[in-house]
């Protein structure tokens, strides 16, 4: 039962690194392809990507102790499980609870997500999926049988073939079960509307405002970790200085210059662009414009924090607005909105005339 709980862990702390690393690019691709970002699709890729560590979690670990290894055996006789169910079943007078019969239940039943998803996320059919089941069932097992490619001396599982088997029915089953889904709601095909500009509404910035926050943080920590890698590696632990206060600088560094560099070139944070916003023109002339729109965001909230004390109590203040702001207007326009009179709308939308823009007053 442990073993079972802490493979469970560990695809769903997997799962959620991998979601947390493709968030933005999540946010980017869905309002391009889709037009919109919906919970459902949402949670769908959550579940995928926590379904595809689950997969390796609960087949290929825990690991045996070396000390106490032992070979495991090989079944090459297709169906035997035939003959085991009926005989565990023919002993013990129980169809459903028996451990053989739930033995091969699971086996099924672990490899019907792969068929459901890859139908309604990928748009594959019923021939992919037993495909992709028979090729993902068998690179498992010949690392059980290969003792994971020769780190064991032998096979520490089972090598069997009737679980190739039925891995591979359990993915045709789960790409039938997809067909529940409705049809516009499968598959990776462009939806007809994506390029409908639609409102920008509180819920929609709130997620612009997410992916800005972390798009700064998983930059920032990326560059920090490579930065105090090559310190240490080059002048070691005992230094004269900091190695880590060195490395957070770096990354805070490296994520506002970014920020700044695509504000300053766009008008628009990664944010913006990612959920399809933009800012229209307001009584302040571009080349000001942007560099607010840089001091009011993300980037600028890293650069404040990384401030020493009380200076650092700045990046609280604007985040503290910004939250506030939000729930001022409906589309969430914020700092950079307030400040220049401007507005947010779906960047699908038709440009507005500078003349007509300055004539706006904020709400």
């Amino acid at each position: 039962m442990d073993n079972i709980v802490g493979s469970g862990v560990l695809a769903v702390v997997a799962g959620a690194v991998v979601a947390i690393l493709a968030f933005v690019p999540f946010v980017a691709v869905s309002y391009r392809r889709r037009g919109r970002l919906t919970v459902w699709r949402s949670l769908l890729w959550a579940g995928a990507a926590v379904y595809f560590w689950a997969i390796w979690t609960y087949t290929l670990i825990p690991l045996p102790d070396s000390e106490v290894y032992r070979c495991a055996g090989v079944n090459l006789h297709p169906f035997a499980f035939v003959d085991e169910v009926r005989a565990a079943v023919a002993a013990s007078g129980r169809y459903l609870t028996d451990p053989v019969v739930l033995q091969v239940a699971l086996n099924v039943l672990l490899f019907a997500p792969l068929g459901f998803f890859l139908r309604v996320l990928g748009g594959r059919g019923i021939l992919i999926a037993g495909l992709v089941g028979f090729a993902t069932s068998g690179i498992i097992e010949t690392t059980q049988l290969t003792g994971v490619w020769g780190l064991f001396p032998c096979a520490y599982r089972v090598f069997d073939v009737d679980d190739l088997i039925l891995n591979t029915s359990g993915a045709l089953i789960g790409s039938v079960l997809a067909f529940v889904v409705p049809a516009q709601h499968r598959g990776v095909e462009r939806a007809a509307d994506a390029d409908t500009p639609r409102p920008v509404t509180r819920r929609r910035r709130l997620l612009g405002l997410v992916c800005d926050v972390v798009g700064v943080w998983l930059v920032g920590f990326a560059v920090a970790v490579v930065v105090r890698a090559v310190l240490v590696l080059l002048v070691g632990e005992r230094s004269s200085f900091s190695t880590d206060q060195v490395a957070s600088l770096a990354g805070t560094i490296a994520s506002a210059g970014l920020w700044l560099g695509v504000v300053l070139a766009t008008g628009r944070s990664i944010g913006d662009l990612a959920t399809r916003v933009r800012f229209t023109n307001g009584v302040l002339p571009a080349w000001v414009a942007r560099p607010v729109r840089f001091a009011t965001g993300a980037g600028a909230y890293a650069v404040l924090e990384a401030l020493p004390a009380p200076w650092s109590l700045l990046a609280f203040f604007l985040a503290l607005t910004t939250a506030a702001l939000l729930l001022v207007w409906p589309d969430g326009r914020g700092l950079t909105g307030w400040i220049g009179r401007r507005r947010l709308v779906d960047d699908r939308a038709g440009v507005v005339s500078p003349s007509v823009d300055r004539g706006l007053r904020v709400r």
